[in-house]
This record gives C-alpha cells, sequence and structure tokens, in this order.
C-alpha cells in the first residue's frame, strides 16, 4: 500500500516554523498562503521573537504553542534546523516539510547532515518532504503550504522546480487545467517521487500525475509506481543527452545514453514522456479529455486543403495513422458535404462551411461513427467566423449568419459527443479564443492554436506512439552468484549454462594447444585474440581459416603483431543467409539493467539501429523490439533472401538479458554478433565488463 502520507496532505493542524512579517523571507509567503484557510485546521506562526505575524500572534517556539502539531513547515537558517526538526518530532509532528536548504546539494558534508536528519525522522514514525523543498499544496485538503496559489482541478504536480511549476500553471490555464497537489520534491531525504507517486495513485480526487525530476532516485521503482498507478503520469526531465557511461568499453555502453534508457522506463511503464513544458501542458489537456482509445487511426478534417495537409503529417509525426477512407464512409460523408468536397482523408469542406456551418458538426458526427475511425482531428478555421462577429478578427464581412450558423455547429457537435460512445475529437482552430471554440473546450474538446500541438495531444488520447506498448516493469531475478571470470571464456560458459548457444571453441596459449583444439572438431575454423579490447578494430580476428595449415598460419602472425597472450579457436558458423544482431544490457545507476538489442556486427555503431528496454526482456517483447527496428525489414527477406528466425532470435535475447539482470557485478554485457538465420540463432561473440 505504500507510505501512509495522510498527515503530510491532510493534518489536522500546522504550524509554519520561521514564519515572517519581512515580504522577502519565504517564511512570510508560506504563512500567508497558510492563513487562507483558517477554519479548516489550527494554523500556528512560530518566530523566535514572538510578537505578530501577518497580523496573528507568533509563538516563540514549537513547544510555547502549547499544543501537539502534525505538520511542520520548517523555513529557518541552516544552522537552526536540526533543532527545528528535533522540537516538532518533540511536539509530536506526524509530517515535516522542509523549506531549508544547504544539505545535500551543498556537498558530502551536507549529504551527511541530511542522511542524520532523515533517519531522525524515520525513527519517529514521522514523514520528511524536502529540504531544499518550496511547499506543498493540497487543493482537496484546503492545505496551502507554497509560495503560490495552484488551480484547483486534477493533476497532481510533483516537480523539482518550483519555476516549472508556476510555468505548467500558466500554461494551463486557456485549457482549464488544475491541479488536486502540489509537492516541491526538493531533496527527497525521506518522502521520495516514487512515495508520492504511489499515494497520488491512491488520492480520489487526482486524475492524472505530472512529474518534472532532475533525480529519480530509485529509478526502476518509480516506473513501477507509474506503471501500476491506473491514472495517467507524464514525466518531464532534462539531461537527455549525457552519456550514462563515459568510458564505456563495450558497443551497448557506447551507445547507451540516459535519454535511451529514461524513454525506454517509459515506454515500458506506459508514462508519457515529453520534453518542454508547453508540450506537457498539452498531453495533460488532452489526457482530461476523457475520451481514450487504443486505436490510432485518424480523420482529418479539414475546411482548407493546407491546414488538412499539415495536420496530417503532424499526426503521422505524432504516431497516428491517416489511412484513407473506405468506400462505404465516404459514401455517407457524400451525403452530407456537397460534390467538390475531398472524402479520403484528409476531409475537406472545400467552401462548405461558408454555405452551411452545419456542415462540420454533420462531418464530425459522420466521422465519429465510422468503425474505421479511432479519432478525429479537426483543424482550420472553424471559429472564425464567430471571432469576426465578436471583434477578434478574421472571418467575411458581414458574418453575423455565419457565426451563428457556427455557434449552433458548436453545440450539436457537443451535444453528439455527449449522447455518442466515446472517441477523442481535437480542435485545431486559427481563433481558438472564439466563442464558438469556447463552446468545444468548456465541454472538455481540446482546443489548440498550434497544429503540432493537436496532433500531440491526440497522440496522447489514442493508441502508444510507439508500436511496442507498454507491458509494465520487468521483475529482476534473484542475484546469482558472481561471475568470477570475466574473460571470453567465462562470459561464453555463464551464458551456455543459460541456453544461449555458441559454436564449438577452445581456449589456447601455444601451438600444441591450437592443433589440440583444432583435431576436436573440423574447419572452417575461426581464430580470436583474447583480451584484447574490439578484437575487430584490433586485427584479432581471423574467419575462414580452411584447415589447421591455414589456422596455424594465422595464429603465428596474429601472435607476433598483437602479443595477446591466450586466443580462441572456434568452429566457423555458416553464415549464408544469416543476419547480425546485437544484444547487451547496461547498469544504469538509477533504473538497473537496459537491454539493447538492434543490428550487430562490426557497424553497430555507425549504423546505430537499436531498441532499448528495461531487462530482463521476454521472449514476445524482445521480438517486437527487433520488428520495430528500422532494419527490420531484412528479418523478413529482402531481394530474394529467405526470411530468418526471429522467434530463436527472442528467445536468446530473453536468456541474455536474463542472466545479465540476476548479475549487478556486470556493468556490461554483449553478445555481438547473434547471428539469426533461417534455422536459428547462434552467439558468436560476448564480452562483459564487470563495475
Amino acid at each position: 500500500m505504500g507510505r501512509d502520507l495522510t498527515a503530510l496532505f491532510d493534518p489536522r493542524s500546522v504550524a509554519v516554523v520561521g514564519a515572517s512579517d519581512d515580504p522577502a523571507k519565504y517564511g512570510h509567503a508560506v504563512a500567508a498562503q497558510a492563513l487562507r484557510a483558517p477554519d479548516r485546521r489550527p494554523v500556528h506562526l512560530v518566530n523566535r521573537r514572538g510578537g505578530t505575524v501577518l497580523g496573528r500572534a507568533a509563538a516563540t517556539s514549537l513547544t510555547a504553542v502549547g499544543e501537539p502539531v502534525d505538520l511542520v513547515v520548517i523555513s529557518v537558517p541552516g544552522s537552526g534546523f536540526e533543532t527545528a526538526v528535533d522540537e516538532a518530532l518533540a511536539c509530536g509532528a506526524k509530517a515535516i516539510v522542509a523549506i531549508t536548504a544547504g544539505f545535500a546539494e551543498a556537498g558530502p558534508a551536507g549529504l551527511a547532515r541530511q542522511r542524520a536528519v532523515a533517519d531522525r525522522v524515520r525513527a519517529a514514525g514521522a514523514v520528511l518532504v524536502g529540504p531544499n523543498c518550496l511547499g506543498i499544496a493540497d487543493n482537496t485538503t484546503e492545505l496551502y503550504l507554497a509560495s503560490d496559489r495552484f488551480a484547483p482541478g486534477g493533476v497532481a504536480l510533483l516537480s523539482q522546480s518550483g519555476n516549472l511549476a508556476l510555468e505548467l500553471q500558466l500554461r494551463g490555464e486557456p485549457h482549464g487545467l488544475g491541479f488536486s497537489r502540489f509537492v516541491s520534491l526538493g531533496n527527497q531525504a525521506d518522502v521520495t517521487l516514487v512515495d508520492l507517486v504511489e499515494d497520488c495513485a491512491r488520492h480520489e480526487a487526482t486524475s492524472a500525475i505530472a512529474v518534472y525530476a532532475e533525480d529519480f532516485g530509485d529509478g526502476r521503482a518509480f516506473a513501477a509506481a507509474a506503471a501500476a498507478a491506473g491514472k495517467p503520469v507524464v514525466l518531464l526531465t532534462a539531461g537527455r543527452g549525457t552519456a550514462s557511461a563515459r568510458s564505456a568499453q563495450s558497443h551497448t555502453g557506447a551507445l547507451t545514453t540516459s535519454a535511451d534508457v529514461v524513454a525506454a522506463a517509459c515506454r515500458d511503464a506506459g508514462v508519457e514522456l515529453v520534453r518542454t513544458p508547453r508540450e506537457m501542458t498539452v498531453v495533460l489537456a488532452g489526457l482530461g479529455a476523457g475520451a481514450r482509445t487504443r486505436g490510432r487511426r485518424t480523420a482529418v478534417f479539414t475546411d482548407g486543403g493546407g491546414h488538412g495537409a499539415i495536420a496530417a503529417d503532424a499526426a503521422e509525426d505524432a504516431g497516428l495513422e491517416v489511412p484513407e477512407l473506405g468506400g462505404p464512409t465516404q459514401d455517407r460523408l457524400r451525403t452530407v458535404l456537397w460534390e467538390q468536397s475531398s472524402v479520403a482523408n484528409p476531409v475537406d469542406l472545400a467552401g462548405m462551411g461558408e454555405q452551411r456551418p452545419l456542415s462540420y458538426a454533420d462531418t464530425v458526427r459522420a466521422l465519429l461513427a465510422a468503425d474505421e475511425v479511432d479519432a478525429v482531428l479537426m483543424t482550420g478555421y472553424f471559429g472564425g467566423y464567430a471571432a469576426a462577429e465578436g471583434g477578434l478578427g478574421g472571418g467575411p464581412a458581414g458574418g453575423s449568419v455565419l457565426a451563428e450558423g457556427e455557434a449552433r455547429a458548436a453545440k450539436e457537435i457537443v451535444a453528439h459527443l455527449a449522447s455518442a460512445a466515446a472517441k477523442p475529437l481535437v480542435v485545431q482552430s486559427m481563433y481558438p479564443g472564439s466563442p464558438s471554440c469556447r463552446v468545444l473546450a468548456e465541454a472538455g474538446v481540446p482546443v489548440f492554436d498550434a497544429t503540432e500541438d493537436a496532433a500531440r495531444a491526440l497522440a496522447a488520447m489514442t493508441g502508444r506512439r510507439n508500436p511496442v506498448d507498454a507491458v509494465g516493469v520487468p521483475r529482476l531475478p534473484s542475484v546469482a552468484a558472481p561471475l568470477t571470470d570475466p574473460g571470453y571464456h567465462g562470459v561464453r560458459a555463464l551464458l551456455d549454462a543459460a541456453g544461449v548457444p555458441f559454436p564449438a571453441a577452445r581456449e589456447i596459449t601455444d601451438e600444441a594447444g591450437l592443433l589440440a583444439a583444432a583435431a576436436e572438431f573440423d574447419g572452417p575454423y575461426v581464430l580470436k585474440a583474447l583480451h584484447v579490447l574490439h578484437k575487430s578494430d584490433a586485427g584479432g580476428v581471423a574467419l575462414r581459416l580452411a584447415d589447421r595449415d591455414a589456422l596455424l598460419a594465422a595464429y603465428r602472425e596474429m601472435r607476433a603483431r598483437l602479443g595477446a597472450p591466450a586466443y580462441s579457436v572456434e568452429a566457423m558458423a555458416d553464415l549464408t543467409d544469416g543476419i547480425e544482431l546485437i544484444v547487451g544490457v547496461n547498469q544504469d545507476p538509477r533504473f538497473g539493467p537496459i537491454a539493447l538489442v538492434g543490428l550487430g556486427g562490426v557497424l553497430t555503431e555507425s549504423l546505430r539501429d537499436v531498441a532499448f528496454a528495461l531487462a530482463p526482456v521476454p521472449a514476445e517483447r524482445a521480438e517486437a523490439l527487433l520488428r520495430g527496428l528500422r532494419s527490420a525489414a531484412l528479418l523478413d527477406g529482402v531481394r530474394g533472401r529467405p526470411a530468418v528466425d526471429v522467434a530463436a532470435a527472442a528467445a536468446v535475447v530473453e536468456r541474455i538479458t536474463t542472466v545479465a539482470a540476476a548479475h549487478p557485478e556486470i556493468a556490461e554485457l554483449e553478445v555481438n554478433p547473434l547471428l539469426v538465420r533461417p534455422d536459428g540463432a547462434l552467439a558468436l561473440d560476448a564480452r562483459a565488463v564487470l563495475r
């Protein structure tokens, strides 16, 4: 059930320690907000000088309040912070909101202080938000302990930035977005992002959870909490371009960035990942409309060819489909439109809106009723007739009749949406503030001025933007005994024991061993120099050695050139009709094991055709990832080549990623290439890097 945060969001009483009459101090802003609901619960103001604050008598200490206090906000200089915490706990506080800064963000000494305080709070059975936070608010319980007001609504906002929270508030206002709760995360010394997501998931008044986070703490636990929330989670984060492994020793480590990790976790958990505050607002506005569908088949409806073409491109860029409508649907549209209207998709009124404004409503009704349509994106001039009448600019001269018709069309669209089976409708208008568009917006239809915003909102309301659907966060296997031999043959043995198939191979250190290995299996042979980073680049791999003489000659040449202490003699795999893949796992410090699959071989880093997922990756999921690659057509055979056994490759992916997930001591595990042929899959090389 997660931690009990009742005292944090619905305390019986509140005290603000550091309350002040000085507007420059944060204790002033918090105290002023706290007094907005004095009748909901007792609010005590504490200032060590006593006197009055904001016209109310201030206690000189928490102890001087004379009664237990459920929640205490501490906004005092750092030197007095620990004393204030200890006094709050002594006075029975079950929740503390720590505004005071200067802890983990200030260096090791501050981190040590922060940990000591958090330990004391937990030992007392209390909870702590912060330190270094900007407060909290809960509109559903009239708890106002942040410096600013947040309009009431259904979004719980959990943010590491106060200014970004204020921007989201401002951007959300035109769309009617409001907030059930606001929590400034601060340093998350005790109450974490995971705790808050779990609690907001249980909060009936919260319909969506918006997160701005720079530090996830336990990122995998965040993903799991978001996946289990049962309501939309929208994430805005920073630092997407920073490499997660600066000194990567494998292709997997070199290819994996923090952006890939976060995107993979969000996709697996079903989290809507956004890039800017504007995009977050757009997605939240779409999700707040209520109508949702798993399908992505979108009908674009316009009153101008240019708007229709741009909207169709924007929809496809957002991951939606804009298919040509079938004959029966086109026939139904022709009954409500005139001859020059286009009914293929985009559907274009072609001037009929000015002849008969109700054609907007008729067309929307027909499109939403079509079984082959999952959602409708209406774009263009709608709203312009009423805008002209209302003095907002635009519209033809003498447009009062058209304005009345447009207003009636808006009302009919709303009436149809209320009576019909729910399908998403999103509107882009040149005049989003017009009376007609306001009718739609007030009825819950998202209205935007930018085409790309309308398409992005619709993508959030419909099928997922990636062909691989959210599958949840995979459970980590039990930790296995640590790998003691990270060498090539040690890694092969580890994977072989898990059922990963390899060609026959023997490790050798001299010519006698080489000849003995060659006698164990027939050629052609492969010779590899061991303990050499990126063997292929260093010339440490010789292929297609036809017989023992060729093998011996290659060994002598390679040893003279590289001087490697050991070599591997292997049976040469049949590469005919094969595709080389890469399968790797990189241990991320926040999200744990992250799997990579893609096109492999020596060109892996150049082609960068890879996909990511939280590990371990079930075979079914692995196959979906492979079929989502840009080069996926190669797997099904091209130019007369046969299809390869993708299911066999996916099964091997599951085994490799499960091994890696069970060995947290392995920083990077990689099989490259994994040869997949029409008759199965075979691992041709493997590498592990210990932490």
